[in-house]
């Protein structure tokens, strides 16, 4: 089992900064690939970023790329989204992930099987 708690949401303006944290125990963090999904009210949970296990590949939805950076330190068994140049429609529940072995699609909700419990970030316009 791998416990996750996230925490650094809250409420920002448009064009500011937040960054989410996603700590992890239970077991060897480095053995897993680490992403972040976001719900919207009204809408169903969404692809956001993920990071390979060195933390040598990352991915991201088209519609953070250039603005949201994702980030892990396996020392500190932890991850993190940086999130930049936010906007209203980046308001959501945003839910932290942990991907183990064997690898599959690193886009799909189900291919992971570790959730936090989600921290809410509310961008105001």
């Amino acid at each position: 089992q791998v416990q996750l708690v996230e925490s650094g949401g809250g409420l920002v303006q448009a064009g500011g900064s937040l960054r989410l944290s996603c700590a992890a125990s239970g077991r060897t963090f480095s053995n897993f690939r680490m992403g972040w999904f976001r719900q919207a009210p009204g809408k169903e949970r969404e692809f956001v970023a993920a990071i390979r296990r060195s933390g040598g590949s990352t991915y991201y939805a088209d519609s953070v790329k250039g603005r949201f950076t994702i980030s892990r330190d396996n020392a500190k068994n932890t991850v993190y989204l940086q999130m930049n140049s936010l906007r209203p429609e980046d308001t959501a529940v945003y839910y932290c992930a942990a991907d183990r072995p064997p690898f599959g699609n690193i886009y799909r909700e189900n291919e992971y099987d570790y959730w936090g419990q989600g921290t809410q970030v509310t961008v105001s316009s």
